[in-house]
């Protein structure tokens, strides 16, 4: 293992309050490692609605872009202002949501997801997303709650995987 690399952070933001916490979670995170931050918002052009959909309600594909951009700036602006600091990149990916996390976990030192609320406390299990990252991340994944009244430094829920 290289020990001259910068190390970094990466966070899933989906829009979501949950993912807004992890956003929060790990940019105090990456401050106390001296750690650099990605901020990865994946958005899937190949998804499908419900059959049941009415076809005139669906978006473009640049229409869903664009949804997808916005809600990453504004996620960014809210926790940074109008300027990330430095060491902080962000970037709008094309793909499955868990493919491509698990595959921006691959140089990464931490990868964090927000979650609605924890399992034990919901009856549900996690998310898909969350489920892909937790069996397949390259690297330690941070489950953190979002559950609205919480700080960002006590909303972690399930502690890091084992790195295989």
């Amino acid at each position: 293992m290289r020990t001259d690399r910068q190390h970094h952070i990466v966070v899933g933001v989906s829009g979501s309050p949950a993912s807004r916490t992890a956003l929060s979670w790990a940019a105090e995170e990456a401050t106390l490692r001296q750690a650099g931050l990605r901020v990865v918002r994946a958005w899937d052009p190949a998804r499908h609605a419900a059959p049941y959909a009415s076809a005139g309600a669906l978006p473009t594909c640049d229409e869903e872009r664009g949804t997808a951009y916005g809600g990453l700036v504004a996620a960014v602006r809210a926790q940074f202002g109008p300027f990330p600091r430095d060491g902080v990149t962000v970037e709008l990916a094309e793909g499955v949501p868990e493919r491509v996390l698990v595959d921006r976990s691959a140089d990464a030192d931490l990868l964090v997801l927000g979650m609605t609320a924890p399992a034990w406390t919901t009856g549900w299990p996690p998310g898909p997303v969350v489920r892909a990252c937790l069996a397949r991340s390259l690297c330690p994944v941070a489950v953190i709650a979002g559950t609205g009244q919480r700080s960002p430094s006590d909303g972690r829920v399930l502690a890091e995987n084992a790195v295989r």
